[in-house]
């Protein structure tokens, strides 16, 4: 594994696990997530914050959505009451 190219360099699980706490920071996380996903030396760090940003916004359009239904907001209500 020693003569593999940085570029090419699977990352290990713990990698995985530091990218994933890295990336949970509210704002800067998302910072270093947008730069690691353009500019990365590493190709499969580049791909996991692409995949990572993707789920993102995944989940965003699913609450935006649910929000504009109401539907978030009336079991909100109903935890309140």
């Amino acid at each position: 594994m020693n003569n593999i190219n940085y570029e090419y360099q699977p990352i290990s699980m713990w990698g995985y696990f530091g990218y994933q706490l890295l990336y949970s920071i509210p704002v800067i996380g998302i910072i270093i997530l947008i730069i690691n996903a353009i500019s990365h030396p590493n190709i499969n760090v580049r791909n996991y914050s692409r995949s990572y940003f993707c789920g993102l916004i995944i989940v965003l359009i699913i609450t935006f959505s649910l929000l504009a239904l109401g539907v978030l907001g009336d079991i909100a209500s109903n935890f309140a009451s």
